[in-house]
């Protein structure tokens, strides 16, 4: 039976600012033709990763493959089976023209120039960039400059995309509209490996999830289990006046206090709930309102990397 290899490995990858540890010993496979996400905090080490993968810096210990080939000894070879379009959009040369960008990439690839033409035109009709192929990318709008950096990771027609922020700065409209893109592409064959800081945008298309914070990889699932797992449903309690000191009580049930308002996981008891109220009416507060949430992505990443 033939052993699928995955279409990026990460084994104990370790990379080191000076004193600064800004990935700890990292481990995770992505399969081929899957939608992964990557997510973290600002800082978290979802960049320097990314870096690692393409080989933009240099990593200080650990192992990064790409269908089975190291991304250090066989830099050119991984390099060509991957497409980055990355968050920094200064990345984009601002000297050329929208169309020459596309181009020029293609040539880097060893794409002949008809070929790198004929590439080139049809991402600029797919990125509704047409009218804008002979334009300065200086005065292209933020939303144009990030539809360009996509078009740019994907001229070469590579087995994997990796898109940093793919759609920071896009309004929500054309952020739908990317997302359609995306999915067309992972049922094309490609592998995508997604940053983003829109949970939402992590819980409506990626099959699984690897939460990074300080460094570590903290959580790793699908995403229908992360939320399972770690979403429990709360129920928010708003009360008259500001909330003193927590009753003993109320700290064993796990709720928390903030303003006037209490949080209460519920976890599988709902007896919580009840118990709770009967807590906050015995220490003399008025309940306004009682409030439920479901389980969301956006729950689960709050929870475990402490920001809630």
């Amino acid at each position: 039976m033939k052993v699928v290899k995955p279409a990026i490995s990460i084994q104990n990858l370790v990379k080191n600012y000076d004193s600064v540890e800004a990935v700890k010993r990292i481990s995770f496979d992505i399969k081929n033709g899957e939608f992964f996400g990557l997510l973290g905090p600002n800082g978290a080490g979802k960049t320097t990763t990314i870096n690692a993968i393409t080989g933009l810096v240099n990593i200080s210990s650990g192992n990064v493959n790409v269908f089975g080939q190291d991304v250090i000894k066989n830099y050119r070879e991984t390099r060509k089976r991957i497409g980055l379009s990355q968050q920094d959009l200064m990345s984009l040369d601002r000297f050329l023209s929208v169309e020459e960008i596309l181009t020029y990439q293609a040539g880097y690839f060893g794409i002949q120039k008809y070929e790198a033409q004929k590439r080139a035109e049809e991402l600029l009709e797919h990125f509704d960039l047409a009218s804008k192929r002979d334009v300065d990318i200086r005065k292209l709008s933020g939303g144009m400059k990030r539809r360009l950096s996509i078009a740019k990771a994907l001229v070469h027609d590579p087995d994997i995309l990796i898109l940093d922020e793919p759609t920071a700065g896009l309004d929500v409209e054309l952020r739908v509209g990317m997302w359609q893109d995306l999915r067309k592409f992972v049922k094309e064959g490609k592998t995508i490996l997604l940053t983003t800081h829109y949970i939402e945008e992590a819980e409506r298309l990626c099959e699984r999830v690897g939460i990074i914070d300080h460094g570590q990889l903290i959580e790793l699932d699908t995403t229908k289990n992360l939320i399972d797992k770690l979403s429990a449903q709360k129920v928010t309690v708003v009360v008259s006046g500001t909330i003193g000191k927590l009753s003993s009580s109320l700290k064993k049930l796990g709720v928390s206090a903030k303003k006037n308002r209490m949080r209460i996981y519920i976890d599988g008891d709902y007896s919580k709930v009840g118990k709770a109220l009967y807590e906050i009416e015995k220490m003399g507060l008025k309940i306004l309102e009682i409030r439920t949430a479901e389980n969301r992505l956006e729950n689960a990443f709050l929870r475990l990397t402490g920001n809630e």
